[in-house]
């Protein structure tokens, strides 16, 4: 009996050892992201986890932590970086000046969907490689569909009509504004409806999604389908480089083969959103106003100059905004 129970208690020793063990080799990370939790894009960057939990057999476990309750959204690149978060979603922009390469993808080029935006986000990455990442480990990135010019009370039919007024925009968009004759103002997107509302501003600048999931459709009342112009704006998805370096081949090959479904998954996102937005902003009476082809060539027109401003500027930083416009002008005409 009493061997019997010695044998019994070594068994389970043994079974908590391998348990202690395999807790011990299992991969903790966490995950910031600035999106609410119930916002879509909330929601794709949790599931990446699951599924990299899942993929991995238990082997690596995440931690998300969504709406900026880790690091703020101008915060969260340093935040990897320095290892606040493990991983982190947020906004290039919002860092301006210090990815000058990948800033190409925000300019007002004429995007057509998010899905579009996205697969040219990623190409830009694979292709030149920018040295401005090479303090974390792209995951992957995102960008939403194309961004068009919303009013409160004055429709914006011609050039003309922008005159004089203040539109809330910020990066590129904002130089847009500028270029069109308009007067930009910078207010992140959670002050956009109260400055609306208040008529602090006379419109913003915004992908169609905002009308719904930022409930901007109850304060402004015209949409100028300036899809010739139309912007983006890149998201990033990276990771703590030496934690991307602790991982075994094996773990980075299965995380690589999620990115790339994810970045498909997150424009796909992005576009079906545009879609509710859109008849959101219909459904409150917004009226989309169209811009015929000899007016839409004043727009991409008066655009220009943004563009050759941004060329200009990376020149001095060694870069060839040409050769990245262009490749980006050719990655917009390829099919999904």
């Amino acid at each position: 009996m009493k061997r019997q129970f010695l044998t019994l208690a070594a068994c389970f020793l043994l079974v908590l050892g391998l348990a202690s063990m395999a807790f011990a080799d299992t991969i903790k990370l966490t995950y910031s992201s600035f999106f609410p939790p119930t916002h879509i894009q909330s929601q794709l960057a949790e599931q990446w986890c699951r599924e990299v939990e899942k993929r991995t057999q238990g082997a690596v476990k995440i931690d998300f932590f969504p709406g900026s309750t880790l690091s703020k959204a101008h915060q969260n690149y340093d935040g990897v970086v320095e290892g606040i978060s493990d991983i982190g979603m947020s906004c290039l922009a919002y860092s301006r000046g210090r990815f000058p390469t990948m800033a190409a993808i925000d300019l007002p080029l004429g995007y057509t969907n998010g899905s579009q935006a996205t697969r040219v986000s990623n190409a830009v990455y694979e292709k030149f490689k920018p040295a401005e990442l090479a303090d974390v480990q792209p995951m992957y990135f995102h960008a939403h569909g194309p961004g068009l010019l919303f009013t409160a009370d004055k429709p914006v039919k011609t050039l003309g009509d922008i005159k004089g007024l203040k539109i809330r925009a910020t990066g590129n968009s904002a130089k847009l504004v500028k270029a069109l004759g308009g007067t930009p103002v910078a207010k992140p997107m959670s002050e956009t409806y109260q400055s609306l509302q208040k008529h602090i501003v006379d419109g913003s600048i915004h992908p169609v999604e905002s009308n719904k999931g930022w409930k901007l459709a109850e304060v402004v009342k015209f949409g100028t389908e300036s899809f010739p112009v139309a912007y983006t704006t890149t998201f990033f998805v990276v990771m703590n480089k030496d934690k991307w370096d602790g991982l075994d081949a094996k773990t980075q090959d299965i995380i690589r083969k999620i990115n790339g479904e994810w970045a498909v998954r997150h424009g796909n996102a992005w576009d079906e959103a545009d879609a509710l937005g859109k008849q959101f902003f219909l459904d409150q009476g917004g009226k989309f106003i169209p811009l015929d082809d000899m007016e839409s060539a004043r727009w991409v027109e008066a655009a220009q100059p943004v563009m050759a401003e941004y060329i200009k500027n990376v020149r001095a930083k060694k870069i060839d905004g040409d050769a990245v416009v262009q490749f980006i002008k050719q990655e917009m005409t390829k099919s999904p």
